[in-house]
């Protein structure tokens, strides 16, 4: 449910207007040097305040509570969290109507009304500064491998500035891609079928709230070319290739090219703009408007989330390999 990963594994935990939000790490490498300097780049990058971002700015500190001994991981299961001080839970009132987008509705029906509604309570893109806390951790594991997302569009322009300003004004909001890149990968990782590495990253990546597609290689373009356009020959013994439409992957397994994809990330579900909806108790259509500080643009922080879940995945991916190997020659 709320875990992910075999050998390297991680578990989010805590609500967006809850006490405190985190994740423990386990199969976490002991002798790994942490302080909260370590995590202090990529926090950054996730963190809102800037233009078309959230208003809500929260220290991110991280406070390690097990797993480190010494300023070093131990091997034990490691369990970081970050506090929540700057909510404004009276923008959240119990209502009969639910946001349209958001996860208010189904949280509602799939927990018989137990859940915690404020700020999107558990489905809050809150719970992400614990993947990129992993993330970080899981980017020492698997170098030489370098991870590299960037946010190549906002609503359809690549030139998005004035675009993001003009949307904010209009209470609106917009959806983005994020391209992912990973330089460095070993050959051989990843399982036909269903531990393929493209089905253990999509898994992954469909977790980061909004995400709503996921391509590797040349993607959905494939379908438009033919087999000898598509297909990527090889020009040296180590296995690299003249084109790359596969992402860095055949049948499952990383081929030792880049691995390359994409996600597209949804406009932000919680708009200011008003919204025609249904009042679940009086059954009557009605006016919504949304308060609360919301994302004009969600992809704007999503680059630094989508390298921490690839982190994690190879990371679990480069450890079942391991074990795979160990004592063959």
């Amino acid at each position: 449910m709320d875990s992910i990963g075999r050998l390297f594994r991680i578990t989010v935990f805590g609500e967006s207007h809850g006490s405190d939000v985190g994740v423990v790490i386990d199969g976490c490498l002991p002798g790994i040097p942490l302080t909260t300097e370590t995590f202090a780049t990529d926090l950054a990058r996730r963190r809102g305040g800037t233009a078309g971002t959230t208003k809500r700015l929260e220290s991110d500190l991280p406070r390690f509570l097990s797993g480190m001994y010494r300023g070093k991981t131990t091997g034990a299961p490691l369990t970081i969290i970050f506090t929540n001080a700057d909510q404004r839970s009276e923008d959240y009132p119990e209502s009969p109507i639910f946001r349209p987008g958001q996860a208010d509705f189904t949280a509602n029906r799939k927990f018989q009304g137990w859940n915690d509604p404020r700020g999107g309570g558990h489905f809050s893109g809150r719970l992400t500064v614990g993947l990129v806390a992993a993330g970080v951790i899981a980017k020492k594991i698997v170098q030489p491998m370098q991870i590299t997302a960037r946010l190549t569009e906002v609503g359809g322009q690549s030139d998005y500035a004035k675009l993001l300003d003009e949307t904010a004004g209009q209470g609106d909001s917009l959806g983005g891609i994020v391209e992912c890149q990973v330089t460095n990968v070993p050959i051989g990782l990843g399982e036909p079928f269903f531990d393929s590495v493209e089905s253990v990253l999509a898994h992954a990546l469909f977790s980061i709230p909004g995400i709503k597609g996921v391509e590797f290689g040349a993607g959905f373009a494939a379908a438009r070319m033919a087999g000898s356009t598509f297909n990527d020959p090889f020009v040296s013994g180590d296995g690299r290739t003249l084109s790359n439409h596969s992402g860095g992957i055949n049948g499952g397994i990383t081929n030792g090219n880049p691995l390359l994809f994409r996600v597209a990330v949804r406009p932000t579900a919680s708009i200011a703009r008003k919204q025609t909806t249904l009042n679940f108790k009086t059954g009557q259509m009605t006016q919504l408007t949304i308060r609360g500080r919301h994302d004009v643009c969600f992809a704007l922080r999503t680059p630094v989330i989508v390298e921490a879940l690839t982190a994690i995945c190879l990371s679990d991916l480069l450890m079942i390999q391991k074990a795979f190997t160990t004592g063959k020659e």
